[in-house]
């Protein structure tokens, strides 16, 4: 019913295992090697049709010197960070407290209710590309930080909401009913019992919805229009020429934009893998 762990599995199996992984995961990183290679080329190699030999001179300080002062990559920084923050801590914030219901409490409509959350999780995004554009434009927000937020927000709610209710769920439930016999009222039961025990599912969540946030590319480049609302995803195109495309530098702007998640990523991976396997096994 389940794989074989790897330590059970035959020799052969293990060998070729051994030898298609690396492989396997270097085929993956291939582009994203390439992007790297390619932005410490220098303009003249990249001109010359150097594309995938080892850079003759690396231009290293020189290209991500010029990716961030030709162009306003740092406000686009700046407006990615305006946008991803208060989506993430929204949705994480909503989503919780609409998990923690839809698993604790009974009522009519419950099951109802959490099916449209999961229904609203395979909806493709899009089919509403054209609503959400022009509600945006009906409420004065196009083109601003605040439309982004808005819309980040309210799609990620119910992909968070599902994912924390079915953590929510495997709590054991005494906990909440000893808590209520000692006079803790709902809000102390959700901020004091329940949020230090899905701990792990949060910094998961956390890290998922940022990387999702901060790398979209569809829904900036719905909702923005120009410089002053565009985030990092959208400016890398302000890297590219009339006439000529400096890949450098554009290579450059990419590794520049894709940092913070990495750095995220990194950063928050004992608490990624510790939310992921939580609840995975009992006793």
């Amino acid at each position: 019913m389940y794989p074989l762990p790897i330590e059970k599995w035959t020799p052969a199996s293990r060998t070729l295992y051994r030898i298609s992984l690396p492989i396997a995961l270097f085929i993956w990183l291939l582009p994203m090697l390439a992007v790297l290679v390619t932005s410490l080329r220098s303009a003249d190699e990249l001109a010359r049709g150097n594309y995938w030999g080892w850079p003759e001179h690396l231009s290293l300080i020189a290209n991500y010197r010029d990716a961030l002062t030709t162009s306003p990559v740092l406000h686009y920084f700046w407006n990615s960070v305006l946008i991803t923050v208060p989506s993430v801590l929204a949705s994480i914030a909503l989503a919780s407290m609409a998990g923690f219901a839809l698993a604790i409490y009974r009522f009519r409509g419950n099951a109802l209710l959490f099916a449209i959350f999961v229904a609203g999780n395979f909806v493709p995004v899009q089919i509403l590309m054209i609503p959400v554009r022009n509600l945006s434009l009906q409420l004065g927000l196009y083109n601003t930080v605040w439309a982004l937020v808005l819309f980040h927000t309210a799609f990620q709610t119910g992909f968070c909401t599902l994912f924390l209710r079915n953590f929510i769920k495997q709590l054991p439930f005494e906990l909440v009913e000893s808590a209520r016999i000692e006079g803790a009222s709902e809000w102390r039961v959700f901020h004091t019992i329940v949020l230090p025990l899905i701990r792990p599912a949060l910094a998961a969540l956390a890290v998922l919805v940022f990387t999702f946030v901060w790398n979209d590319y569809f829904w900036a480049l719905c909702l923005t229009q120009g410089d002053e609302a565009a985030p990092i995803t959208v400016g890398v195109a302000a890297l590219k020429g009339q006439w000529t495309t400096a890949w450098n530098l554009v290579s450059a702007g990419s590794i520049l934009a894709a940092l913070p998640s990495v750095a995220i990523f990194w950063a928050m991976q004992r608490h990624f893998v510790a939310g992921l396997t939580f609840g995975a096994t009992k006793g």
